[in-house]
């Protein structure tokens, strides 16, 4: 109750004395000062929230606006806090760095969420060959007997049709593994090789579904926010999604044999385990969680 209480003061009262106040001593406003203070993350964050919290409605409605119309909103920004392009001409210029990077999450997410919704279709010849070449890309010395196979096994899918494992994830679960497979081929046949460890060992692509739906429940959270804002100055795009999904896979594998499990029954509990590792690392304003090799 209390921090509902500071919330409302602090939201409807106190923040705006002081924004006045500041303003009067240094002649311009919060949004200039943010950019005269802070860079990467910390700057694009707290941009953010200054346009959330604030009671003008132009710049509330600055975090909504599509990358398409985010020119037209600097302007009006500029216009509603009455900064002089002459006297501080980075203004339009940061302006814009942080709408796009703030509107481009807010894309990211929705064109993830697409991928995700679509399921595997066994009658989609591209969702056929995209399958077929995960596994020739993992198994390059090996040809796949029939397309219903227990082969699948060996490289970590559950049953004889791997359809079945993509429900949860759809096609984003696939396209993630061809992607590391296809990028990472070294690091993904030194994965491969350990999952199949006599006691460490793992699902392949099980886990590798799994680790898709922890980038997506990362990005759908908004706790992908300052590792995006560090690492890509412009627009997120998929790329950096897929990037970031390799990077989990990498350092999932490193911290499963770190860890020892007693047994893949206690898979749950270590996903788990790792998740609130990465979680912690995602708080740091200057993160910037990429695979190093």
């Amino acid at each position: 109750m209390f921090i509902s209480l500071w919330e409302f003061f602090y939201g409807h009262f106190f923040r705006f004395w002081m924004k006045w106040l500041l303003r009067q001593m240094t002649g311009k406003c919060e949004l200039q000062r943010i950019f005269d203070t802070y860079v990467g993350a910390q700057r694009t964050h707290r941009i953010e929230n200054s346009l959330t919290y604030s009671k003008n409605k132009i710049l509330q409605k600055a975090t909504l606006v599509v990358q398409s119309e985010v020119d037209r909103c600097v302007v009006d920004i500029m216009k509603e806090k009455n900064i002089n392009p002459e006297k501080d001409a980075s203004f339009k210029i940061c302006m814009k760095a942080c709408l796009l990077q703030i509107s481009g999450y807010k894309q990211l997410y929705l064109d993830v969420e697409s991928v995700r919704k679509k399921p595997y279709d066994s009658d989609n010849l591209q969702h056929e060959k995209l399958l077929l070449k995960l596994w020739n890309l993992l198994m390059p010395t090996k040809k796949l007997k029939a397309r219903i196979s227990k082969q699948w096994a060996d490289i970590g899918f559950q049953g004889d049709d791997p359809k079945t494992d993509f429900r949860g994830m759809g096609i984003l679960g696939l396209i993630n593994l061809v992607y590391f497979s296809e990028n990472y081929t070294s690091e993904a046949h030194q994965i491969l090789s350990r999952s199949n460890h006599p006691k460490l060992g793992y699902s392949y692509a099980i886990v590798g579904i799994n680790l898709t739906e922890m980038a997506y429940s990362l990005l759908k959270s908004e706790a992908l926010k300052f590792h995006l804002y560090n690492f890509v100055p412009g627009i997120p795009t998929m790329e950096h999604f897929h990037q970031f999904y390799c990077y989990l896979v990498y350092e999932f594998d490193k911290f499963w044999f770190e860890e020892k499990p007693e047994s893949i029954m206690y898979f749950n509990v270590y996903r788990e385990k790792f998740h609130e590792k990465i979680k912690g690392l995602l708080l740091d304003c200057n993160v910037s969680l990429t695979l190093k090799i």
